[in-house]
């Protein structure tokens, strides 16, 4: 590569970087209100006192940053400053800094591996967090990479769910199997894994019904599915995706531990940042499970399914400075 191609990539690089923090920072324009005008409220003109940042505490606790990681950012905060005068831009970057490192370990893309012939991707969460517009939105991007895509409507309960996949499937030019509304869902599964191996498909995403994660029979169901799904390959599904809706705030702890539990879930999506001021809830659970975070939804369109970025979140969502 030439030292002319290596500046036209480089700058689209640098363009694509600005373009996500860009569409995150409008996505999350509520959550960074809560947490960047609180800390403005706090910090002017005020020296860093014990009230100061108890009051700085419980902000990030009230945007659903979680009690350790509060603690954490405050400690760190606190640190050589005391007594002394700060302004609400230094404490939003220390606060970007911090919920950085808790993000950092979590921040994994989502790789389609290439390997297995389908890579079967299990779609679970509650009922409407979005399962079935973000697998639709997955499809589109992995046809967009050039591979090969089928959908599974696994949500044999609602017959707006199956129609609604199968509009996407038209939209998108791929195959959907669905089955009678109230049929089984674990045969279901099998039977779309089995055509996608015959198919050689790339891709193969298994939505499911909505199901609480506190209704032990519906549990019981998705148990099912990954046992028979396992009939024809033992190590199905290769990436289990738990869609939560950000604007359940704490209740989605809960649905990453029994969710975790019941369904071995592989990777997380957050869907609805754009409609809440709760997206604080994803640096507690990262700091409580550790689990990967593979995209978040930003707003309705297709391209508003991001890939996840520690950083550009961190930043977006205190209102700290992009380049700081």
């Amino acid at each position: 590569m030439n030292d002319a191609d290596s500046n036209a990539a480089e700058l689209a690089s640098e363009s694509k970087k600005r373009s996500l923090f860009q569409r995150m920072k409008e996505g999350l324009t509520r959550s960074t209100r809560t947490i960047s005008d609180g800390i403005t409220g706090i910090f002017t003109k005020r020296k860093l006192d014990r009230a100061t940042l108890d009051e700085l505490e419980e902000l990030l606790i009230s945007a659903d940053l979680g009690l350790d990681v509060a603690a954490d950012i405050v400690a760190a905060i606190s640190k050589g400053r005391h007594d002394k005068e700060v302004t609400g831009d230094e404490i939003r970057t220390i606060v970007a800094d911090e919920i950085s490192v808790v993000l950092d370990s979590v921040a994994k893309p989502f790789v389609i591996n290439d390997s297995k012939k389908p890579f079967c991707v299990l779609m679970v969460g509650v009922n409407g967090a979005g399962k079935t517009t973000t697998a639709a939105k997955i499809a589109s991007q992995a046809k967009a990479q050039g591979k090969s895509v089928m959908l599974a409507a696994g949500d044999t309960f609602r017959a707006a769910a199956v129609e609604q996949l199968k509009v996407w499937g038209e939209r998108l030019n791929v195959p959907v199997i669905s089955t009678k509304i109230g049929g089984d869902a674990a045969g279901l599964a099998y039977e779309a894994l089995a055509r996608a191996r015959e198919e050689k498909t790339d891709l193969l995403l298994i939505d499911t019904a909505g199901r609480l994660q506190n209704k032990t029979d519906l549990m019981s169901e998705l148990e099912k599915i990954l046992r028979v799904l396992r009939k024809l390959d033992p190590e199905a599904p290769h990436a289990t995706l738990l869609v939560l809706d950000a604007t359940t705030g704490q209740n989605a702890l809960n649905q990453v531990d029994i969710f975790g539990k019941t369904a071995g879930v592989t990777g997380l999506v957050m869907t609805k940042l754009d409609g809440t001021a709760r997206g604080g809830i994803l640096v507690a659970i990262a700091k409580r499970f550790g689990m990967p975070v593979h995209m978040i939804g930003i707003g309705e369109g297709i391209d508003d399914l991001q890939p996840f970025s520690a950083k550009a979140f961190a930043r977006a969502i205190t209102g700290a400075n992009e380049t700081e």
